[in-house]
């Protein structure tokens, strides 16, 4: 359980896939760069390579988690996380598509 000031230091926003490409040796990893808007383009690694063609995602606006603390993995920075739900075996990135949402929007 949290409280809701813990829950007020989430920053979740919109962000536009601009490139995506697997990482050389590891199988569940995809590498992303990803646009939150007002010129903060940043990298994102992502464990979704088994469920998603890197192709497919570019030009998608997914849902982030823009605040966590940067970390180096398998030799990228993530300065991020993408959104996924589970569903079964599969895991569906979280998308604002329909609306065209723009990047950097909040959710909440």
């Amino acid at each position: 359980m949290i409280t809701i000031a813990d829950f007020q230091k989430i920053q979740m926003k919109t962000a536009r896939v601009v490139t995506a490409e697997r990482i050389a040796d590891a199988q569940k990893l995809l590498a992303l760069t990803v646009d939150l808007g007002d010129g903060d383009v940043r990298p994102l690694v992502a464990g979704i390579a088994q469920h998603y063609e890197p192709e497919t995602l570019i030009g998608k606006t997914i849902i982030v988690l823009a605040n966590l603390q940067p970390v180096v993995i398998r030799g990228h920075e993530s300065r991020g996380m993408l959104l996924a739900v589970k569903d079964g075996g599969m895991l569906k990135v979280l998308t604002a598509d329909g609306g065209g949402a723009a990047p950097g929007l909040p959710v909440g």
